[in-house]
């Protein structure tokens, strides 16, 4: 069995700095994925309203900007069940292998 760590042999832990390298590049990944997302939806709200305006067809009266709207917000929801896929399967197995091998 493994012998219990303090905090600074944790921190210093090849594999400890290794996971939380790979979170935060995940994290910052996602986040500008989903500003840029957000923002380019905003951006056309604010800059190009005739196209977002515009009929998808002559019988309809769903503009073009609705389901850039519902993707915008699906798109959102696809991110975020990536990334909760990613720690259920990847992290968090990672996470209890650092917490066996330092005894905790």
């Amino acid at each position: 069995m493994a012998t219990n760590k303090t905090a600074l042999q944790i921190l210093d832990d090849p594999d400890f700095k290794a996971l939380v390298s790979k979170k935060n590049t995940i994290s910052i990944i996602l986040t500008i994925v989903e500003l840029v997302l957000y923002f380019g939806f905003v951006g056309l709200i604010a800059y190009n309203k005739p196209f977002l305006a515009q009929k998808i067809s002559e019988d309809s009266a769903t503009t073009i900007g609705i389901p850039i709207a519902v993707m915008t917000i699906v798109l959102s929801w696809v991110l975020t069940a990536g990334y909760i896929f990613w720690a259920n399967t990847v992290y968090d197995k990672e996470v209890q292998k650092i917490k066996d091998k330092m005894g905790g």
